[in-house]
């Protein structure tokens, strides 16, 4: 019987590594580097909006229902001595047919007024809602809504429908499609006045696009008039495409989403938080989103008193990212324009790294936080700033602040990650901008507030 040594035969001992040389090892993997953010978006072109779906609804009482939940009115209000208070926008009714009467930007509110969902109500040629609501003569709307939200607002109109005379429904993807079509080669100047602005004509309708306006029955187009340059909105039944009848290049959702970053238009629940968000914060009160002359709705009194009590000392701004500087260079290298790059830098962390609702901090300094990031694409992105602190917007009735923001000198990072000693971890610089849009029609705002 062979009888078998009590100690094993050693195993050859490889280098001890500790755990943070594993770490760095791991840096210098062979694996492909990452994909960067989306190429920059074209000068003209059509995207399908995959972020976004559709909601049918129909019924007699539709417009009344709608007009008591949302921050733009549907009918004629009463005011006082028996008159009707028109609208300031075109009532989208079957009977009016100019562009500007297809539909309209605005936002459902909870009861304290903080923003469930920003919409696009479009009136219904299509005829999604079906023959029968139509041959019953009742009202058809189709709610543009962000797709994650898509039940979560269907929810929220069966808690408000108790005997309202309307149906409504979840269109499938496939059976009618949202766009964004936009051309920089048209001056944006006749469409950049917010949608809730009295206006006495339509805005001119591009070449591209006139054609589709003849077609109600496979499209409805409106402006997007939240900003400058932002282009049309679009709707399609799903047996058309843009491709018929668009002599401009397709591209994608993700383009789309950089040029509202770059124009500083928020949209969706990522980017205005659910139940956390103000509209007037979200500057829904500049873009079109809110008539301030519209009766009761959900949310209106908090909105109401913000507007002609408070001071908005927050807005969603869009920001630039770039490189921390080394130790040795000045304050010289801060950005002072807005212009879009796939990347940050070469090896370092991108928008899309950045986690939301992390805190902006000033640079070399401890403090207040100075806002929270939002979302972002490459090197853009969204972000709630207090503009005192990252801008030179000065606030009516407000004192001017100690020492002045220095676009030139005052810097802003954004840092997480770190371990509990505060070691590690990683960080962007941030700049935010104001666009010269903004800045006009907060003037604008203030003249026509005091």
């Amino acid at each position: 019987m062979q009888i078998l040594s009590r100690r094993a035969p050693a195993r050859a001992l490889g280098p001890f590594i500790c755990k943070s040389c594993k770490r760095s090892l791991r840096q210098f993997s062979s694996t492909p580097a990452r994909p960067r953010g989306p190429p920059p978006p074209p000068p003209s072109g059509f995207a399908h909006l995959t972020s976004r779906r559709l909601i049918s609804i129909a019924g007699s009482d539709a417009p009344k229902f709608l007009h008591g939940i949302i921050t733009q009115p549907l009918v004629d209000e009463p005011v006082s001595g028996g008159r009707q208070r028109q609208s300031a926008q075109p009532k989208i009714t079957a009977e009016n047919s100019t562009i500007g009467a297809q539909g309209f930007y605005t936002a459902f509110l909870n009861a304290t007024g903080r923003v469930l969902h920003d919409v696009f109500i479009y009136r219904d040629t299509l005829g999604m809602a079906g023959e029968e609501e139509t041959a019953a003569g009742g009202d058809a709307f189709i709610i543009e809504v962000d797709a994650a939200q898509v039940k979560t607002l269907a929810k929220h109109i069966k808690r408000y429908k108790l005997r309202s005379k309307l149906k409504f429904r979840i269109l499938d993807e496939g059976e009618c499609v949202a766009w964004q079509v936009w051309d920089d080669s048209i001056s944006p100047a006749t469409l950049s006045a917010p949608s809730s602005s009295p206006s006495s004509s339509s805005p001119p309708i591009p070449p591209t696009l006139a054609q589709l306006l003849a077609q109600p029955k496979d499209y409805v187009m409106l402006p997007d008039a939240r900003a400058p340059g932002m282009g049309f909105r679009v709707l399609s039944t799903g047996q058309r495409t843009l491709e018929e009848g668009l002599d401009l290049a397709r591209s994608d959702d993700a383009a789309y989403r950089v040029r509202r970053y770059l124009r500083g238009v928020a949209e969706g629940q990522a980017e205005m938080p659910r139940e956390q968000a103000l509209p007037l914060e979200s500057n829904m009160d500049v873009s079109g989103g809110v008539d301030f002359r519209k009766g009761c709705y959900v949310g209106q009194e908090l909105t109401i008193r913000t507007r002609h009590r408070g001071v908005v000392r927050k807005r969603i701004l869009p920001c630039l990212l770039y490189p921390p500087s080394p130790p040795s260079s000045s304050a010289t290298d801060v950005p002072q324009q807005l212009e879009y790059d796939p990347a940050v830098g070469q090896d370092g962390p991108d928008a899309e790294d950045v986690p939301a609702g992390l805190s902006i901090g000033r640079a070399g300094a401890k403090g207040r936080s100075a806002g929270s990031w939002l979302a972002g694409a490459g090197n853009v992105g969204l972000a709630l700033c207090r503009l005192p602190a990252m801008t030179d917007v000065e606030l009516p009735g407000e004192t001017a602040a100690t020492t002045p923001f220095d676009p030139r000198k005052d810097e802003f990072v954004l840092k997480w990650g770190a371990d509990e000693e505060g070691q590690g971890g990683r960080s962007l610089m941030v700049k935010a901008f104001v666009p010269d849009w903004l800045r006009q029609r907060l003037r604008e705002d203030d003249g026509s507030v005091h």
